[in-house]
């Protein structure tokens, strides 16, 4: 009985000294601070803003749990704080592949935005080809070209603008020529049709 006793003993001493042993995951922790930095750029932090912070959160937490564990005497067990610092290094992946994501989403959006102002800018230059020409339209018809010629020339801005992959900035000048180009066809249909009146009125 006392034999046993005796190997009871030693097994838990030896459980003791085990566990206060256990090595805190330094080589993970490191691994998973490189992966959140090469996740942590430009790119990152526009387009998966929200994923990349509880990135940073997660790993702040994996950190803590490796601080508390280590802080123990005895019964030291880093294995929740290795799951979590592993998890850290395969969202670090997924953070960058939303980025990416969400980068060419972007990008197909300001190309498609793009498009859209240059057609607004053709369909009202098309419909001002159809104005006639005369004494009383010519002040009107001069001012309308002057309104698309400073729009195409603006368009020039979105391409850099894309270029320089500033995506939501092309999209936002996009929109705004394609509403002004509209708002210039407008005003060129109220013209037409008020040239359109006055020659009824004349027939008459």
């Amino acid at each position: 009985m006392k034999h046993v006793f005796r190997l009871l003993v030693v097994g838990l001493i030896g459980a003791f000294l085990l566990s206060g042993c256990a090595k805190a995951p330094v080589q993970e922790q490191n691994d998973s601070k490189a992966a959140v930095e090469a996740a942590t750029n430009v790119d990152t932090q526009t387009y998966a803003k929200d994923a990349l912070a509880k990135l940073q959160g997660d790993l702040d937490a994996a950190n803590a749990e490796v601080k508390t564990q280590d802080a123990k005497f005895l019964f030291k067990n880093f294995d929740k704080a290795k799951t979590m610092l592993t998890a850290v290094k395969t969202d670090a992946e997924a953070v960058k592949a939303e980025a990416a994501k969400k980068k060419e989403e972007a990008k197909q959006a300001a190309i498609a935005a793009q498009a859209d102002a240059k057609k607004a800018i053709d369909d009202a230059t098309a419909l001002l080809a159809q104005a006639p020409t005369g004494k009383e339209t010519k002040q009107d018809i001069e001012a309308f070209k002057a309104d698309l010629t400073g729009l195409t020339d603006s368009m020039a801005g979105i391409q850099q603008s894309i270029d320089a992959e500033k995506y939501a900035d092309a999209s936002s000048n996009a929109a705004a020529i394609k509403e002004k180009a509209a708002n210039v066809a407008s005003q060129i249909t109220a013209a037409l049709e008020k040239v359109k009146a006055k020659k009824g009125g004349k027939k008459k």
